[in-house]
């Protein structure tokens, strides 16, 4: 059976094609007949990615979700981002610059895109406030977009998005209207970008679905440490897609989708009612973050 239907793709014109046909079908009869597979097994394997299928929409990604907590994500953006000066596919080696002057030796790590990032974020200018009311502390975030050499890279486009401190980002509520702790700005001639938020609180992924009930089966915890996603494009180089993760967070170790790296992980440190770094006079707590992001050339 295996042979009969790898052969049945073997004309096929692209030969990528080929390949990844070939290469599926092989390792999937591989694991039905490794375990044996009942037939009620497989209609409810079925039933599992229908029902995936039914509860994805424009504001909700259940298979990216389904592939992130498999670990497919992860593996895929190590496959293809793992040839960078001064990294390893584990990330040691890579010395991350957070707004101490260092300079560094290769790109910022990639992490998974999730499922929750939107088109058409709405623009901000440097400084300004992206949170659009959100619940939670404010937090001032800040850094260098530069490149491997250390130099700034102006005019780098950055998507930010981000949950609020309910573990909710701005897409999941039904209610709301405009984008809230989501926006997109550009860095200036240092390279410097920054805007005030929220501080990230840890959140469970979405688990009212079927990916929900994977995790349930398996004994798993859906929760992800907090975090910041970014999105950094600017002509010439790769487009990075990345997190930085709180320092400290109790999820660190068990992010459901095995997001977290060494490297990606930034202090967000609290400080009392006064002076922000922007000059602004706060009349409460608040928090900073500050991290560079390393764009490597395109291509690499």
């Amino acid at each position: 059976m295996t042979r009969a239907v790898l052969e049945s793709f073997g004309g096929a014109e692209s030969g990528r094609f080929r390949e990844v046909a070939q290469s599926l079908v092989k390792h999937l009869h591989a694991f039905v007949s490794e375990v044996k597979l009942t037939e009620e097994e497989w209609f409810e394997g079925i039933n599992f990615l229908t029902r995936t299928g039914h509860i994805t929409d424009d504001k909700r990604q259940e298979f990216i979700l389904l592939s992130d907590v498999l670990g497919v994500s992860m593996l895929v953006v190590g496959l293809n981002h793992r040839h960078v000066e001064g990294a390893t596919d584990s990330g040691e080696g890579v010395e991350v610059v957070r707004g101490d002057g260092s300079l560094p030796t290769g790109s910022t790590e990639a992490t998974v895109f999730g499922p929750f990032f939107v088109e058409g974020a709405p623009a901000f200018e440097n400084g300004d406030d992206i949170s659009g009311g959100a619940p939670g502390e404010p937090c001032f975030v800040s850094g260098r977009v530069l490149n491997a050499g250390g130099e700034p890279i102006p005019g780098a486009r950055v998507d930010v998005w981000q949950a609020d401190e309910e573990g909710f980002y701005d897409v999941q509520y039904d209610d709301l209207e405009g984008a809230r702790g989501r926006g997109r700005l550009r860095t200036d001639e240092e390279g410097r970008y920054s805007f005030w938020s929220v501080k990230p609180e840890p959140y469970p992924i979405p688990y009212d679905g079927p990916v929900g009930d994977l995790l349930r089966a398996a004994g798993r915890s859906p929760m992800r440490p907090a975090h910041v996603h970014f999105m950094v494009q600017a002509p010439g180089y790769a487009t990075l897609i990345t997190h930085v993760f709180a320092e400290g967070d109790e999820h660190l170790d068990t992010d459901a989708v095995f997001g977290v790296k060494e490297t990606l992980i930034a202090p967000f440190v609290r400080h009392d009612a006064g002076a922000a770094p922007d000059g602004r006079e706060t009349k409460g707590p608040f928090y900073t973050m500050e991290y560079d992001l390393v764009l490597a050339p395109a291509g690499e």
